[in-house]
């Protein structure tokens, strides 16, 4: 799928280069072609005059060989290219040539016959390789044709049509290896972010299946002893309910990740105190500290404020305090620390126990993502709190991290701006 679209982000940008090369090209050539045709029929104008002038060719009595006149027109500073006029009757029988060059008939014969093709004040023809640019005037006698060699105008003209075809050769190769290149970086995110739309929900199916089975499982042992009072079958009604309630908890956080990403900008962001919102939480979280037989210290400087959601990060700290209260070590220790460092607000979270190997730090706030499922799935854990922490420091500008000395202690880290 990802190719196809690659392919297709691909063939649109060369399509779209190609039109707009082409169209450039083109407008170059014709405005190039243009301005030659514009100087040709200067020239020619220009040299007809001159031939045609009293002083000029046709104003010339001798000084020249029979049936020809002498004006040599190469010298005059306009004249950039060999020309010679002829005069013909009515049935364009050639009486009279002017040139500088020994021409043979044929040759003659032939240009005249291209001009009563079409006799036009101005055209072109190519003859043996030279192309020829001409002008024909009509007089009581017959016709004046002057001509002029046109070939290196030509020629520039060719040229210019090989060197852009060579340039848009070059320049399509390097857009489809640069497009080619940006088509990969472009797909990138994409491909990421739809292989995690992917595992999420191959993620949450198996999270949801193992207590729907159960739920069945325990159903079908109701329906089988549908003898029995409640009171006798209170085992199987326990365990349906209790996996009713994980199943809750599970939608209620997916839910929520959802819809902290769709709210992002929505989120009311006012200035209130950190110290205080931390210090409720630690109130609420001694109890089951003091039961797990752990340790608490803190240390939370005061009147630090920030700007953002009270609620959502109590939620973080809940987050980062139950955490550690789970992979914590019998008689443990928990340290937790609120402290103004340099710019920003640091809270931070540590506990003792078997830490995080260094391969998995990178990963723990992803959905769904465990270093030790077994362990996880004991405790109680769908691997999303870290992950609604993260989208929660995210949202507040903020950023969070994790750092680990196996069997030692994990340390979670919350850096926000200070107001």
């Amino acid at each position: 799928m990802f190719n196809k679209l690659r392919n297709r982000f691909l063939l649109m940008n060369m399509v779209i280069f190609s039109v707009i090369m082409l169209g450039a090209f083109t407008t170059i050539y014709i405005i190039t072609y243009q301005n030659v045709r514009k100087d040709i029929v200067m020239d020619l104008q220009h040299v007809s005059d001159s031939y045609t002038k009293p002083d000029g060719a046709e104003g010339k009595k001798g000084g020249g060989p029979p049936g020809k006149k002498g004006a040599d027109l190469f010298g005059a500073p306009h004249v950039r290219s060999a020309s010679f006029s002829l005069q013909t009757d009515a049935q364009w029988n050639i009486k009279e040539t002017n040139s500088r060059f020994e021409l043979n008939s044929e040759f003659y014969a032939a240009v005249v016959k291209k001009a009563a093709a079409h006799p036009e004040p101005y055209s072109q023809f190519t003859l043996d390789g030279t192309r020829w640019a001409y002008s024909v005037m009509q007089n009581p006698t017959g016709y004046f044709i002057v001509y002029m060699d046109v070939t290196a105008q030509q020629n520039i003209l060719t040229n210019l049509i090989y060197t852009f075809s060579a340039v848009a050769l070059a320049m399509l190769g390097i857009i489809y290896l640069t497009s080619r290149y940006f088509a990969n970086r472009s797909i990138a995110p994409v491909k990421e972010a739809f292989d995690k739309q992917k595992q999420f929900i191959a993620d949450a199916s198996h999270e949801l299946k193992t207590p729907l089975a159960v739920i069945n499982t325990n159903a079908d042992v109701l329906l089988a002893n549908g003898d029995e009072t409640i009171n006798e079958q209170a085992k199987w009604l326990h365990h349906i309910k209790s996996e009713t309630e994980r199943m809750k908890i599970l939608t209620r956080d997916l839910l929520y990740l959802t819809e902290m990403e769709d709210s992002r900008s929505q989120m009311i962001q006012v200035p209130f105190d950190l110290s205080e919102a931390v210090e409720s939480v630690i109130l609420t979280m001694e109890a089951v500290i003091f039961e797990k037989d752990l340790a608490l210290h803190y240390d939370i400087e005061p009147n630090l404020v920030v700007t953002g959601s009270s609620e959502q990060l109590k939620q973080v700290t809940m987050i980062l305090l139950d955490n550690a209260i789970k992979y914590s070590s019998p008689k443990g220790t928990i340290d937790l620390s609120l402290k103004r460092l340099h710019n920003h607000i640091q809270l931070s979270v540590a506990n003792t126990g078997p830490g995080i190997p260094p391969e998995h730090l990178e990963k723990i706030f992803d959905r769904f993502y465990r270093a030790d499922p077994s362990r996880s799935r004991q405790n109680g854990g769908y691997g999303l709190g870290l992950a609604i922490a993260r989208s929660i420091v995210v949202q507040h500008r903020g950023k969070i991290y994790a750092k680990s000395v196996p069997n030692e202690t994990t340390t979670f880290y919350v850096q926000l701006n200070e107001r």
